[in-house]
């Protein structure tokens, strides 16, 4: 069974797979690894190097060959729903959870981020805004399509864990 985490960047998606993971004694993956494991390349790098297209051709293929023979619980990017059909894809081979959030809470955290991500590398406070609430627009259509959606600001692992145990078959949990 795979549980893919979804959201938009800063929401808190690979510190809440990797807490589920432990608390379920699942395996933990990050999509944004895997996917520079495949390359070879920081995901920065990519982007620059290679551009979004070729980024998001290889996450749709990272994504489908993750070993669904075990456990996992996967953080996703924040654009991975929203290409190649990979929200059907996820919904159809696992239990998908959205981390809601507003965008000035994620404004807040990608501001205080040390991060670097290159969609928003270069923005200033208002372009970050602008850019997070026209793209969170654009994307809710896939992330409201989860079988579960959380509150990512002040998001409680052991809740978020709870919904996943309600929707796991009755032989996996």
């Amino acid at each position: 069974m795979i549980v893919y985490i979804i959201g938009f960047m800063g929401s808190g998606k690979t510190t809440v797979a990797q807490k589920v993971a432990t608390l379920l004694g699942w395996n933990f993956s990050d999509l944004d690894k895997l996917i520079e494991t495949t390359t070879g390349l920081s995901v920065e790098d990519v982007f620059r190097d290679k551009g979004e297209h070729f980024f998001r051709e290889t996450e749709a293929e990272v994504l489908r060959n993750i070993d669904n023979t075990r456990n996992n619980v996967v953080a996703c990017g924040g654009g991975t729903p929203c290409f190649y059909d990979n929200m059907d894809y996820m919904n159809r081979t696992g239990i998908t959870i959205y981390l809601k959030m507003s965008a000035g809470a994620l404004r807040n955290r990608l501001g205080k981020s040390g991060t670097v991500r290159p969609l928003i590398k270069d923005m200033n406070d208002s372009e970050l805004l602008d850019y997070i609430k026209t793209t969170i627009t654009h994307r809710e259509k896939w992330y409201n399509r989860a079988a579960i959606v959380m509150d990512g600001l002040n998001a409680d692992i052991s809740e978020i864990t709870l919904a996943i145990q309600r929707h796991l078959p009755d032989n996996l949990y």
